[in-house]
């Protein structure tokens, strides 16, 4: 009987591109774990006005950054591709649900559960390829699937209170990466971004107008910190994805699946250590359900013949 295969060992051909591959992969993952700080000092702005400057700062952030690589051309050949723009457009109506639940999160007090939403989320995207993409699971992925519903579970009757924040997260980022996964390598992380914030700016800056006609619009009006701090919101959504770009060419799929723990684990540990967030028992037998099931998961990643795409996201966007 033949024992079952391993992850393939990188050559000495490969080892050159894998340490830069792994820097790249840790300093985007850490900067997606350390947003909770960032939200917090923009304080006391709402959920919306912070995402609503995210889309429009993103926007003109990456349109100088086009223009500064002379990337327009490649970013008008997209945009000639209906069938592209419009997935794109879609993937920016689900990273704005994303976004928003996420904001939300932090500024009211549930960074923990924020954690919670993207540790789920590789299971949840799991999950989506068996329902979605008919994939069919092997026993330990659903071994995986099953203790993740069994945390869910935990967490809603013991705690008394159901994850929905979680699961807004987990869900909303997954079909995220679904509908990326139809555009495949055709088109690179600055335009994907460009093209999905152009078609939120319209309703981000409605959004800013209606909140400045209540009077409510915080920017310029408390301290210089938090005003430049917004100003650099864009700059902040673009440069974890930029150094995510930059490792997933670098490094095999197993590797880079390995380095997404890293946010969802500092974001946990600032909701409980920095922030002190409320963690009963019930709470830590779900956190502790799920990293089983990932333990799982990640062992499957590597013992499998071929390891599935869906386990990572096509770009993260936090």
């Amino acid at each position: 009987m033949s024992s079952a295969p391993i992850a393939p060992v990188p050559t000495a051909s490969t080892h050159d591109r894998m340490g830069p591959g792994l820097a790249f992969g840790l300093a985007a993952y850490a900067l997606w774990g350390v947003l909770p700080l960032f939200f917090l000092l923009l304080r006391p702005a709402t959920a919306f006005e912070i995402v609503a400057w995210r889309i429009v700062l993103s926007l003109v952030f990456c349109c100088l950054l086009i223009t500064v690589t002379r990337s327009w051309p490649a970013l008008a050949a997209i945009l000639r591709n209906r069938r592209t723009t419009l997935i794109l457009g879609l993937a920016g109506a689900l990273i704005l649900v994303n976004w928003l639940v996420y904001v939300y999160a932090t500024l009211s007090g549930h960074v923990v559960e924020a954690a919670l939403g993207y540790f789920t989320n590789p299971i949840v995207t799991v999950l989506l390829g068996v329902f979605v993409l008919r994939e069919r699971l092997r026993v330990l992925q659903w071994s995986a699937i099953g203790i993740s519903a069994l945390a869910v579970l935990v967490l809603a009757l013991n705690y008394g209170q159901f994850p929905y924040i979680a699961l807004a997260l987990a869900f909303s980022f997954g079909l995220y990466g679904l509908v990326k996964k139809q555009v495949g390598g055709r088109v690179d992380a600055v335009s994907g971004l460009t093209i999905e914030t152009a078609w939120l700016a319209i309703p981000a800056t409605i959004t800013l107008v209606v909140i400045g006609s209540t009077g409510m619009l915080t920017i310029g009006t408390e301290s210089t910190l938090q005003t430049v701090a917004m100003l650099l919101a864009g700059v902040v959504t673009a440069v974890p994805l930029l150094f995510f770009a930059a490792a997933a060419r670098r490094l095999p799929l197993t590797y880079l699946g390995l380095t997404q723990y890293i946010a969802p684990l500092l974001q946990f540990l600032i909701g409980v250590f920095v922030l002190h967030e409320s963690m009963p028992a019930a709470r830590w037998w779900g956190f502790g359900l799920v990293w089983i099931a990932l333990v799982i998961l990640t062992i499957d990643m590597f013992l499998s013949p071929r390891t599935t795409k869906s386990v990572v996201a096509a770009e993260p966007q936090r």
